[in-house]
């Protein structure tokens, strides 16, 4: 197809002719009114020059008769004008008058009438008039006019005007068609080009924005959020195979090994019991490896939204803690929940719980500084630390403005400044938590479910510790907590 052919076959081109016949239409329905309105305006005026000079003639007729009125006749006809005039006797004979001949029957007519008629000095009855006809006694008849050349002049000139008018409107319409034709097709050519290296795997192509901030920037801006989000889904599948060929490698090996172990010459029950309660074990941890997975791209992908509900995060909060409790005491750890504020957000509450539960048990595994007074039971250090401090993970929900806030803290080694975002990803784990059980997929949890939920995840500094706060859109039930606005 040529260069002119895509032109004319743009939706841009269809519409600017459709808005030109429109305009066309418009313009010529514009002008025709024009013209009715000076013709109108015209005859009206024509009219009323008839009139005065039928009171004229009819005051010089009441003074002189019929004598008097040819003579006044006789000379108006020698002055140069429009007026017409024709006085005949009984007999339809001319008496006097500036009007050489008219269609038959038209001295038998009354009142105003429009009539073609012959000057003196022409051979054909090729002009218009507007004149009245009056019977005067004695059989006489007279016909005052006006002739009307200036109209049919003005209606020529507007017909003429519409006529030029309408050529050089479809002319330029037609070009600034094209040219605009032309500047979006070149626009689009240029996001058909971008999209067809993006089909051919580049993901990192953008389409073009012209920086006029038009609908062509604005859908090019949108489509170029939507890239850098499927680019970045598309990442994190890549990270997530890698993954999971890299760690799910050594728990696979290991479930491989006590199978293998428990086959291996002659056991007794309870060693082979052993061995399949470690079996089980490995299963149940791969398990919830592949659980939470599938709960990430769950929330990633915005499959949860139906699940969606209000309902109070301070009290999922204060379950959860309550849940958490006894380990803490197990482990010798002060555990504090501090929520007492009804805080309404809109979400899927078992992704927030689960959430809040992942956060309390990173915050069990790593939030705990490895000081052997600290840890040692029988340490005056460790007894003096421990009632000094008012806790050793606090959990705890505030408001601000619209936004609720989650906070675990914890009195641990904490997370360098460096890592707090690299921690974020799949299966990522630091040097100094190697020696802990897990699979580095709740902070990587959290983080997908505060994007669905249109909040985030931040990683702060705890000043000897660590400071996690998942923010979500909320807002308060009692009417007497204020909101900030």
């Amino acid at each position: 197809m040529t260069a002119l052919g895509k032109l004319f076959r743009t939706t841009v081109f269809k519409l600017s002719i459709v808005y030109l016949i429109l305009f066309a239409i418009s313009s010529g329905l514009v002008m025709g009114w024009m013209a009715w309105s000076i013709r109108r305006l015209v005859d009206e005026q024509t009219t009323t020059a008839i009139a005065a000079e039928i009171n004229g003639l009819a005051e010089q007729y009441a003074q002189g008769g019929i004598r008097r009125l040819v003579n006044v006749i006789d000379s108006r006809t020698r002055r140069p004008g429009a007026s017409l005039y024709l006085l005949t006797n009984f007999q339809g004979l001319p008496i006097t008058g500036n009007v050489a001949e008219l269609p038959a029957g038209t001295l038998e007519k009354e009142g105003l009438i429009e009539t073609a008629y012959q000057r003196p000095d022409t051979q054909a009855m090729d002009r218009q008039s507007l004149a009245r006809v009056f019977q005067l006694p004695g059989g006489f008849r007279l016909l005052v006019g006006r002739d009307l050349e200036e109209r049919e002049t003005l209606a020529s000139i507007m017909g003429r005007a519409l006529s030029i008018s309408l050529i050089w409107l479809i002319a330029i319409g037609t070009l600034g068609g094209l040219f605009v034709a032309r500047r979006v097709l070149r626009r689009v050519d240029a996001m058909n080009a971008s999209a067809l290296t993006i089909m051919q795997g580049n993901l990192n192509e953008r389409l073009p924005v012209a920086g006029s901030n038009d609908e062509l920037d604005r859908l090019a801006e949108n489509l170029n959020k939507m890239l850098e989000r499927i680019a970045e889904l598309m990442v994190g599948m890549k990270h997530v195979s890698d993954n999971i060929a890299h760690d799910l490698r050594t728990p696979l090996t290991r479930l491989r090994g006590k199978a293998e172990e428990a086959l291996r010459g002659v056991k007794s029950p309870d060693a082979y019991r052993a061995s399949l309660e470690q079996v089980i074990e490995e299963s149940d941890q791969l398990i919830r490896i592949f659980n939470s997975l599938l709960l990430i791209a769950r929330a990633e992908a915005g499959a949860t939204h139906e699940g969606m509900d209000d309902f109070d995060i301070s009290q999922v909060a204060r379950d959860v803690g309550e849940l958490y409790e006894p380990t803490a005491d197990e482990a010798g750890l002060r555990l504090v929940v501090d929520a007492p504020v009804k805080i309404i957000v809109h979400g899927n509450r078992e992704l927030l719980g689960q959430t809040i539960a992942n956060l309390i048990d990173n915050a069990l595994k790593y939030g705990v500084k490895k000081d052997p007074l600290l840890n040692d039971p029988g340490s005056v250090m460790h007894a003096q630390n421990k009632n000094t401090r008012d806790y050793d993970i606090k959990v705890e929900t505030t408001l601000e403005g619209a936004t609720a806030k989650i906070i675990v803290s914890d009195h641990g080694t904490g997370v360098p400044a460096d890592d707090r975002q690299r921690v974020l990803e799949r299966f990522v784990r630091l040097e100094s938590s190697r020696t802990q059980s897990g699979s580095g997929l709740g902070l990587s949890l959290a983080s997908a479910v505060a994007r669905l939920h249109s909040g985030e995840l931040k990683l702060e500094d705890n000043n000897s510790g660590l400071r996690v706060v998942f923010s979500v859109p909320g807002k308060a039930s009692d009417p007497t907590i204020p909101l900030e606005t």
